[in-house]
């Protein structure tokens, strides 16, 4: 029957066919049916379908917004329900589109307004996620479109604000080297590294910055702040081939903690600038020698990288708990936390001072929610660590 129908349809208007036979069989009670139906007419058909569709009553239209979605037609659901004041089933069917500048318009109406922001993100309308985030107070957010929209001086004066001095740095590594401001954010890059205690970092970017061009490699301001910077670390005699040595691309050891996060499994498959937009999300954390970093059946908080320091992961926060493991830099706690909710499943506690970084469960969805490839990588290689885990486990 639906082939016999679809085919009588190709010819005119589907009103007093195809759409008909739709509508009947979604008011009988069999919208499986008809979304079967509807898949298996052409996309020209579909389109003249849904036109026709719409100048018909609320109630038609709301039997073949059923049909549509069971269909997984979610834009065409969308435009079909759109002006029937139900903007938040608009938005969603919309997101499941892909359409996330349409749902994020219908979020707006709706009064969603953080999820309005997020779509805008999400389907690249930055300059109005932008204006949306400003609306809201959501600053972080403001600055991680300001990045991704090239204005990395903002974004570094709002990271400053929130004392984020890693994203800060971050941000303002943007800067390209043809840019008019680029000593200026060369400078203030070193300054914030410096003040982090990463002055080794703080002289690789500046002997980065020295050796890219004449024109700068002879600047009084640089030169000047490598002075200053090599003083800081009482290197007065080893300070040319220390600089000839970072000029030359020589790596020198940091504990910033982009590495360490860059090299947790479910990280593996992410490209330069997911990363970047990740690690812009990570806090810092510092706890002193016997402070509990992780308590056993307290709600999980997320992600926490190990930078400097240890802890002891123990069965319990009873005295005599069983020692399970002593981690050090480089390890992390908590990742199933970030796409799950559940307790911790162990006590944390510090052995040394510590450093870390924690990156929460909300910034990560809300990283998730505006990635789109980077959440597919995730979860892929997320499934893949906890299937290796339970295939352990059985052995």
């Amino acid at each position: 029957m639906a082939g016999d129908t679809a085919g009588s349809s190709r010819g005119g208007s589907v009103r007093g066919g195809t759409l008909q036979v739709v509508q009947s069989l979604a008011a009988q009670g069999e919208p499986e049916r008809a979304a079967q139906l509807y898949e298996e007419l052409g996309a020209a058909q579909r389109e003249r379908l849904r036109k026709e569709a719409a100048q018909g009553s609320a109630k038609e239209r709301h039997w073949l917004v059923d049909v549509l979605r069971r269909a997984r037609d979610f834009t065409g659901a969308a435009r079909l329900l759109d002006g029937s004041g139900d903007d938040v089933s608009v938005a969603d069917l919309y997101a499941q589109g892909g359409q996330h500048v349409a749902a994020a318009e219908a979020y707006l109406r709706a009064g969603e307004v953080e999820k309005a922001a997020a779509a805008f993100e999400r389907g690249g309308a930055l300059e109005r996620a932008l204006e949306v985030y400003r609306g809201l107070g959501a600053r972080e957010s403001m600055a991680h479109c300001l990045v991704r929209l090239g204005r990395p001086f903002e974004a570094a004066d709002l990271y400053h604000e929130l004392g984020q001095a890693h994203a800060e740095a971050e941000a303002l590594g943007g800067v390209l080297a043809e840019d008019p401001r680029y000593v200026e954010a060369v400078l203030r890059t070193c300054k914030v590294l410096d003040a982090g205690g990463f002055t080794h970092r703080a002289l690789a970017v500046l002997a980065d910055a020295l050796s890219s061009s004449d024109h700068l490699r002879a600047d009084p301001v640089l030169v000047t702040e490598k002075a200053r910077l090599l003083r800081r670390m009482g290197l007065d005699v080893e300070a040319e081939a220390l600089l000839a040595r970072l000029a030359a691309g020589a790596t020198v050891p940091e504990a910033s903690g982009y590495r360490f996060l860059k090299a947790i499994p479910i990280f593996g498959e992410l490209p330069l600038e997911d990363m970047k937009d990740l690690y812009r999300l990570a806090r810092p954390v510092t706890a002193t020698p016997g402070s509990v970093l992780l308590e056993k059946g307290s709600p999980g908080t997320g992600l926490l990288v190990l930078l400097e320091g240890t802890v002891d992961v123990f069965s319990g926060n009873e005295p005599n708990a069983r020692h399970l493991n002593t981690l050090g830099p480089g390890s992390f706690l908590g990742e199933i936390s970030l796409v799950q909710d559940g307790p911790v499943s162990a006590n944390v506690r510090a052995k040394t001072a510590v450093r870390a970084l924690r990156i929460t469960r909300e910034s990560f969805q809300h990283f998730l929610a505006t990635h789109d490839a980077a959440s597919l990588h995730i979860y892929r290689l997320f499934t893949q660590s906890l299937a290796a885990r339970v295939r352990a486990l059985s052995g």
